[in-house]
């Protein structure tokens, strides 16, 4: 019994042996591929090109045509005030949709920008999720889903967001400082 008890120690030892050379030898190949990716100094190859390509759009000309293409499709959407919205440069459109097939009317809504004010399908849709892009600004929807509150309506929220958009500074608000005496 004694005898296999050590053999069995034995081979554990082997393999705990080899797992070890193993990690000894991925080491070293990962230290030698980092000193050869970092042997190189990184190059400066100017600013990233713009993610638009073309001219920036006003906001009031993205709400305009997305708002008319819904609309075209029984969506009927309302714009959100500036002063609601925390970034600068992002657009809110909202409103509610009577049936069933609001799938439907959004995907057709947003299929109409398409073909009707050019707006580019962006690489990013997903299963319920939709995206569109033209120049500066990219909109954004997730599929609302007929009946999955309960209520016969449905809420449809589309974001519209400009490349370089940033937080807005917040006013200052409180009691002026006291003067000097």
């Amino acid at each position: 019994m004694t005898s296999r008890w050590t053999t069995q120690q034995g081979a554990d030892e082997i393999v705990r042996q080899r797992r070890g050379a193993v990690c000894v030898t991925v080491m070293a190949m990962a230290a030698a591929l980092t000193v050869t990716a970092c042997s190189h100094p990184l190059r400066d190859l100017g600013p990233l090109p713009p993610r638009s390509s073309g001219p920036p759009i006003p906001a009031d000309t993205v709400v305009s045509e997305l708002t008319a293409a819904m609309a075209a499709e029984g969506v009927t959407l309302k714009r959100t005030p500036q002063e609601l919205i925390a970034i600068e440069c992002q657009e809110s459109l909202t409103g509610e949709y009577g049936s069933a097939t609001v799938d439907a009317a959004v995907r057709a809504g947003f299929d109409r920008a398409r073909k009707d004010h050019g707006w580019l399908s962006d690489e990013q849709s997903g299963s319920g999720f939709l995206g569109l892009r033209k120049n500066n600004w990219t909109a954004a929807t997730t599929l609302p889903g007929a009946g999955a509150t309960g209520s016969p309506t449905a809420q449809v929220v589309i974001t519209l967001v400009c490349d370089g958009g940033r937080s807005k500074s917040s006013p200052r608000t409180g009691s002026p400082e006291p003067a000097a005496s």
